[in-house]
């Protein structure tokens, strides 16, 4: 999902523009769309007549920003810290104009960092030259930046991705590679760290935690790519670490399998221990295992997830290992190799009974893109997976990939989109291991002011812990209610209504980093 897997099929690369099964698709990868009521759903305080419950709707909202080779941000290595900041701030204000609630950014690409960590060398991607101090604190910027804005932070790590180039010699000198030569496995044009060594296992999980303990960051997110995709003609050798570690399993498979779980459970226990607001997740390839291959497969024909990356995301979900799952579900509906309508399917049945969240990775890349189906040269395609997604309630809402596809709105994609199903906000997900908690206290709205043409409300908190956000709804005179705004939290904010109408009745809540949502205060008319 970081780019080119390195993997090829029919000669092409695997990756996540690649084919899959031999026909051009992506080889990467809503509470319902009815908007259903708040989990903790705040009572009214109001007199008689006033809604027993503000629905608030529930919806993940999300883009990827991808900063591997490049591709979104920073645009280009070398960058003046003023410009790298002035792009990363573009993106946030394009999710927050397309009405979207949180960004998936990639901040560890190739066992590099995008903080000052202590175990990994800067990354190349911000100055050019892998270590070089970029002259600030990129990871707490974005992290202020985002929630500046209103916007949840997934930082977006890739576990064992070392370099994009075999040398071990164009490290950086102090790289943990270069000090631990045994650690590595070139493969495909590229180094990976060998997933099959409990040391490199422990390195990995300890190198992401220091951004988890330091950094206010909402998300810990894993794309796609765990042993690399398989290219024809060459074997990930891992032999030596089979031996040594392989004992008592009935194949090489089983044990890859194994060790990528190892990474996925002690990696979540991790994160929950440290900071249990968190929200761990995975987006995973799209295809777990076919039914041809495994009856719990789906009735899809392309490569398997499960024997190709040994990842048993299906596994993961049953198990409870992950607060949410997003798999990469890049191809149109009807295709009949990987069928988004039988796969959006399938993924729901999977999660059910979970308590997992399932959001669908969207491609937004294959809009209007030359060489894809014809589906995806009408401006409908991604508005009909969402509407596709309202028939399965247990899908909870989407990220797309990337977000210069988003901006880029080929064929008015996204515009139709956002006009069919994003026309109001929408909060985010509560996980359900969180949603009995304490919510956060409610504001008191300390002012409100009204002109003709619009209304003017300011609120603030009393609480020690300050909201993450508001959420401002309004009642109509005809008793017509919705969520009217979510505002960036802090200690006092302020909203503007420019429809104000005669008779409008405002709310206002609080929302806490895990979503949950206070009471609401008093009516103000």
């Amino acid at each position: 999902m970081a780019g080119p897997s390195g993997g090829r099929v029919n000669g092409r690369p695997l990756s996540r523009r690649a084919v899959l099964g031999g026909l051009a698709a992506a080889a990467l990868a809503p509470l319902a769309r009815g908007q259903a009521p708040d989990t903790g759903a705040a009572r009214s305080h109001g007199g008689p007549g006033e809604a027993a419950v503000l629905s608030s709707p529930r919806q993940m909202r999300g883009m990827w920003i991808a900063s591997v080779d490049n591709t979104n941000w920073p645009s280009r290595t070398g960058l003046p810290v003023a410009q790298q900041k002035s792009e990363f701030t573009s993106w946030l204000d394009l999710a927050v104009s397309s009405r979207l609630n949180a960004v998936f950014v990639q901040v560890r690409p190739t066992a590099d960092a995008f903080w000052p960590s202590p175990h990994e060398p800067w990354s190349q991607y911000l100055t050019g030259v892998q270590g070089r101090d970029p002259g600030y604190d990129p990871l707490a910027f974005m992290v202020e930046a985002a929630h500046e804005r209103g916007l949840a932070f997934h930082a977006w790590f890739n576990p064992y991705r070392v370099s994009r180039q075999p040398d071990p010699a164009q490290l950086v000198p102090d790289h943990p590679l270069r000090r631990n030569p045994g650690w590595g496995v070139a493969y495909a044009g590229g180094l990976y760290y060998n997933p099959g060594l409990p040391e490199v296992r422990a390195f990995v999980q300890d190198a992401i935690m220091d951004a988890v303990t330091r950094y206010d960051i909402d998300g810990v997110h894993f794309d796609d790519y765990f042993y690399p995709y398989p290219v024809d003609g060459q074997e990930f050798d891992d032999a030596d670490a089979y031996a040594r570690h392989g004992k008592g399993f009935a194949d090489r498979a089983a044990w890859r399998r194994h060790n990528v779980d190892l990474l996925i459970h002690e990696m979540g226990r991790r994160v929950h221990e440290e900071k249990p607001e968190a929200q761990w997740g995975i987006s995973p390839f799209g295809i777990w295992r076919n039914a041809a291959t495994d009856p719990l497969g789906s009735a899809t024909s392309g490569s398997q997830s499960y024997d190709d990356q040994h990842a048993d995301s299906r596994g993961w979900v049953r198990k409870g290992w992950l607060d949410y799952v997003v798999p990469q579900l890049y191809w149109n509906i009807g295709l009949p190799v990987a069928d988004y309508a039988v796969l959006a399917s399938w993924w729901a049945k999977a999660v059910a009974g979970t308590g997992t969240q399932l959001w669908i990775g969207q491609s937004v890349y294959n809009a209007g893109a030359a060489g894809q189906p014809a589906a995806w040269q009408d401006p409908a395609e991604l508005s009909r997976h969402l509407t596709l997604n309202g028939d399965h309630p247990g899908i909870g809402g989407d990220v797309y990939y990337n977000s210069g596809d988003v901006r880029a709105d080929r064929l008015g994609a996204i515009t139709r989109l956002k006009a069919d199903h994003y026309a109001r906000p929408a909060l985010g997900p509560v996980l359900p291991r969180l949603a009995a908690g304490a919510p956060p206290r409610p504001p008191v709205v300390t002012g409100a002011r009204r002109t003709s043409r619009s209304a003017e409300l300011t609120f603030a908190s009393e609480s020690r812990a300050v909201p993450r956000l508001y959420a401002v709804y309004r009642h109509d005179a005809d008793h017509t209610g919705h969520l009217l705004a979510v505002v960036p939290g802090g200690r006092r904010a302020r909203f503007t209504d420019p429809a104000w109408k005669p008779g409008s009745r405002y709310r206002v809540t609080a929302v806490d980093a895990a979503n949950r949502q206070s009471r609401p205060t008093l009516w103000v008319s």
